[in-house]
């Protein structure tokens, strides 16, 4: 009987084309919410191991980032190295919610989070540089993400470092939502199941390793390391359940209003739960003609949105009135940078025009294109880290 019924499955289990079975929408989803929750216990454990270390060490290694511009490099050269903001950002939330850092010295990163996350469809945009036609169109759609960011933390970190109204917003938003003060903890619905979680991680590893330094290090590289992991498995797993039917109706939604294109890319990006995928999605299809740079342009906005929902997830998770509030902060900024840029027809394609005048003079010298990604993303944060840290 047994040996039937799994005979049975495997023919009506849906083939892929190089043979193997599918997964069913089903499991997947399943799946993604399984790898949900372990996310949330990893960014607990990260704290942990944060909060292991002692205030000497964190003093250390994050007293010197009080300067904006420093603190905006570090976001901008985390998040290239780690290649997701996601990651970037769940990492931020759990500094302030261990304490680590407050939520004014932490805003700057949020914003250099945003920067350093258009390197991978910059990246993308490059392997089209034999071709001509598609590398222009490539480049165009890749940078005016970087510009569009850009003008973005030009206009709101000066507002922010003068005014504090992002951080002052944010956290108003977070005292209505969960009644806590800052500097407090909240009663998240999730945040029992999650302890427990981390408590049982953490009896595993405190055999293996002891206490003191080795034992908040060990927390902090398995924390990281489970953020990667779930992180790029619900990627996988929802971009498979989605992206595919996302991409099918795209330009046909697009045709009708900038409007309905921030909106479905900031679906599309809660839903695979990274703006790469959704921008890098977006590259190919303007390179080939399918979709033209200002339809894509809105996508890419509501991308920067879609993409908040993760530290809003880790913050969830945390408990902590200031995790919450950074989380919110990510959140204004980038609703706040469209709601400044976008409604206005004589500003809101600055970026795009900025970004073709860049792509024909890349297309002219295409060690140019090379150049101005490792200057932008590598070598000008290392040196504000070097010069204001």
């Amino acid at each position: 009987m047994q040996r039937q019924y799994a005979t049975k499955m495997a023919a009506t289990t849906p083939l892929k084309p190089d043979g193997s079975r599918q997964i069913p929408p089903l499991v997947r989803a399943l799946l993604v919410v399984g790898l949900l929750y372990i996310f949330l216990g990893a960014v607990r454990l990260l704290e942990g191991g944060i909060k292991g270390f002692g205030s000497d060490f964190t003093d250390a290694l994050f007293g010197g980032v009080s300067n904006p511009l420093a603190g905006l490099a570090v976001g901008i050269l985390g998040t290239v190295l780690v290649q997701s903001s996601s990651v970037s950002t769940t990492t931020i939330v759990g500094l302030v919610a261990s304490g680590i850092l407050n939520v004014e010295s932490a805003v700057p990163m949020i914003m250099g989070a945003n920067i350093g996350t258009t390197v991978t469809n910059t990246l993308v945009a490059l392997a089209h540089m034999r071709q001509s036609v598609e590398f222009r169109l490539a480049f165009t759609a890749a940078t005016m993400h970087d510009f569009f960011n850009l003008m973005a933390v030009a206009i709101l970190l000066p507002l922010e470092m003068i005014t504090g109204v992002l951080s002052k917003t944010a956290g108003a938003i977070t005292e209505a939502v969960s009644g806590g003060d800052v500097g407090g903890s909240f009663n998240s619905p999730i945040k029992g199941a999650v302890k427990w979680l981390g408590n049982q991680i953490e009896s595993l590893i405190e055999p293996l390793v002891g206490e003191g330094n080795v034992y908040a290090a060990a927390l902090l590289i398995v924390g990281i390391a489970l953020i990667f992991v779930t992180l790029t498995l619900i990627t996988k797993n929802m971009r498979a359940l989605v992206a595919r039917r996302i991409e099918q109706s795209l330009n046909a939604a697009l045709a009708k209003s900038g409007l309905i294109g921030l909106v479905v890319g900031m679906i599309m990006t809660i839903a695979v739960q990274s703006s790469s995928i959704t921008t890098s999605i977006l590259i190919p299809l303007v390179a080939s003609g399918i979709l033209v740079v200002r339809n894509a342009y809105p996508i890419t906005l509501g991308a920067n949105v879609g993409t908040t929902i993760t530290a809003l997830l880790a913050a969830l998770g945390t408990g902590e009135v200031d995790g919450m509030t950074i989380a919110f902060v990510h959140t204004l900024f980038n609703a706040s940078a469209i709601a400044i840029l976008y409604p206005w027809r004589k500003i809101r394609y600055i970026p795009v025009q900025a970004a073709e005048r860049l792509a024909d003079i890349a297309l002219e010298r295409k060690w140019l294109a090379l150049a101005y990604t490792g200057t932008m993303f590598v070598l000008i944060p290392i040196a504000l880290i070097a010069l204001l840290r």
